[in-house]
């Protein structure tokens, strides 16, 4: 049995502490092989962590969005790739509890089964073709209509957790007229489905973001759960991508933490001969700390002000391409000046680096972020 009992403020019990510096000493080795940490998966699952953001009427732990990021973001310092695939359950645990669309039954057998088990669930929806489809487009995954039920097929790309995941939240179209579009609830491990070990990637090497391959997949009708006419626009909860943009930011910010407390060791440490005291003394370093440092204060008022205020999706946004970007911009000002050291694998910054830089590539990008902002700005003029 998972364990369900967390204090009020158990996110500063020093067990998580115990287990983020477990995560950090892992880390390493899964960046090398790029494989999911399922040694990690299998402690936050017997911690009862994964079932944290199910309704306590469940039996879950109820936990609020902000204990979420807290969360997050201290996993992230241990290892990214294990926080992220923690954020997207919390996300779409989150999102199952508070939608309008799901059946209750449904909700309820999906939110018992992450409770009892710890079950893994994410949304599978980029396309090798489409892309992401935050910028628009109908999915080329295809639903058809057979009998009394659906077949599914299609691929997606880029599926965080892959082969950790029970439940996959999948996003296609039907073959209707007219068609409708939106999430399918799909069993993972059922006949018809393949992954294909795609992940090759500068960073985030841990996150299993393999490819799923779905060929005639049966679909039971009552798991079309957030399926709508393409004219209804998006099914999905109004406040998820709000979300999901403020647990990156959390995620991203994190990393930069690690990046900032490795260089101060360092400069602690490293004592050139012909210095002969640590490059912490020399008034150069001490400016270079403090330019990290007012980026990363900077990141903490933007969160903190996230967490205050009731902010719109476009203001989400804006916050995680700043957040993201002073974190990539705070941990490269450390690569600059270590040299040789900051580069070498057997030192972590260079896999924070590398880590931090994927930040960009995480919807809402900034390009669509400032285009959307700059458009509303002058609507609003």
């Amino acid at each position: 049995m998972l364990m369900t009992h967390f204090s009020s403020r158990w996110h500063d019990h020093p067990a998580l502490d115990a287990l983020v510096k477990q995560l950090s000493e892992r880390a390493p080795h899964y960046d090398r092989v790029g494989e999911i940490a399922f040694e990690n998966i299998e402690i936050l699952r017997n911690a009862g962590y994964f079932s944290l953001a199910v309704p306590k009427e469940y039996g879950g732990g109820g936990i609020s969005f902000y204990d979420m990021t807290v969360i997050v973001e201290k996993i992230a310092k241990g290892d990214p790739s294990t926080a992220l695939i923690l954020a997207m359950q919390y996300l779409h645990t989150t999102s199952i509890a508070t939608s309008p669309t799901w059946p209750p039954t449904i909700r309820e057998e999906i939110l018992l089964d992450i409770f009892r088990h710890g079950s893994l669930i994410n949304a599978l929806r980029v396309e090798p073709d489409l892309g992401t489809p935050s910028r628009g487009g109908i999915p080329h995954t295809r639903l058809t209509r057979a009998g009394k039920d659906w077949h599914l097929t299609g691929q997606k790309i880029f599926s965080t957790g892959s082969s950790a995941l029970r439940w996959g939240l999948v996003w296609c179209a039907t073959d209707e007229t007219p068609q409708r579009v939106g999430q399918v609830l799909v069993r993972l491990d059922q006949p018809g489905i393949s992954i294909e070990k795609s992940w090759h990637h500068l960073g985030m090497r841990a996150t299993g973001s393999d490819t799923f391959i779905f060929q005639k997949v049966k679909i039971p009708d009552r798991h079309l759960v957030n399926v709508v006419s393409v004219e209804e626009g998006n099914p999905e909860t109004p406040d998820l991508s709000i979300w999901h943009a403020l647990l990156l930011s959390h995620l991203y910010n994190a990393i930069a933490h690690s990046a900032r407390d490795w260089f101060i060791s360092f400069l602690h440490k490293r004592t050139p001969s012909g210095l002969g005291k640590p490059l912490a003394t020399l008034p150069r370093f001490h400016t270079i700390v403090g330019e990290i440092d007012s980026l990363l204060l900077s990141n903490t008022a933007l969160l903190d002000h996230a967490h205050k205020a009731d902010i719109s999706l476009p203001e989400a946004s804006q916050i995680k391409r700043l957040v993201t970007e002073q974190a990539i911009k705070a941990v490269n000002r450390a690569i600059e000046v270590t040299g040789n050291p900051g580069l070498d694998q057997n030192n972590p910054l260079e896999r924070h680096y590398r880590n931090v830089l994927c930040g960009r590539i995480h919807s809402p990008q900034g390009d669509t972020v400032l285009e959307t902002a700059g458009r509303l700005a002058l609507q609003r003029s």
